[in-house]
């Protein structure tokens, strides 16, 4: 994936085929948000393949800074508010979906600044090493990574669910992994690589298809 366009329009199809079948194991509303991330992430991937396009040419560059726009509102703008929010949703009882409550807060006042910065600031988008570099000078600094890996990975490892820990631990381990390799092209490499995990969330579904629906009678303080 996310080395050209051809690699994404086909994880893209992939992951899709990844999406419809974690959807179909979907037993309860709560449910639907976290099995719908392989889904959401077939779309950000299929949404890279035009940009690869743009960058070689065969688009205007209008179509692909609104396509590298679109890619990294979802990466930077949505994922910290949506994965705290899809784990908070999911979890079985009152006491686990509290502990979500603070990963939740801080990824909505992360998304808030993201999407601020993201209007307020022009975005840059050009190959380096044969991947894509999304720069943004409002969300490029230090401080504003590490709320974003608290948002959409601390929440997965205090989750009662101990496939989401699995996903949580695939995810920060492959975070690292492009860090240490490629900073540069981090927002485009973590995701295509976050996508691949999803195989989790998929495996999870098929796995606990006997054992849920959880029972969500009680209310979050409840």
């Amino acid at each position: 994936m996310c080395f050209s366009a051809a690699a994404n329009f086909v994880g893209s199809g992939v992951l899709g085929t990844i999406g419809v079948a974690t959807l179909t194991q979907v037993k309860h509303k709560r449910e639907l948000l976290f099995a719908s991330l392989p889904t959401l992430f077939a779309v950000h991937q299929f949404t890279e393949g035009f940009v690869w396009l743009g960058l070689d040419g065969v688009l205007s560059a209008d179509v692909t800074h609104k396509m590298g726009a679109a890619f990294v509102l979802y990466a930077q703008g949505l994922l910290p508010f949506l994965i705290p929010l899809s784990v908070l949703l999911f979890e079985p009882n009152a006491k686990s979906r509290r502990r979500m409550l603070p990963f939740l807060a801080i990824g909505t006042g992360t998304t808030l600044y993201m999407l601020w910065a993201l209007i307020a600031y022009p975005l840059h988008i050009f190959v380096k090493g044969n991947s894509i570099v999304y720069i943004n000078d409002g969300t490029n600094n230090t401080a504003l990574a590490v709320l974003y890996v608290i948002a959409t990975c601390g929440s997965l490892f205090f989750s009662k669910v101990r496939d989401m820990v699995i996903f949580g631990a695939a995810n920060l381990a492959i975070l690292l992994t492009v860090m240490a390799v490629k900073r540069y092209a981090f927002t485009s490499l973590w995701c295509a690589y976050a996508a691949i995990a999803s195989v989790i969330i998929l495996a999870y579904f098929w796995r606990s298809k006997l054992a849920r629906p959880f029972r969500y009678a009680e209310a979050i303080f409840g």
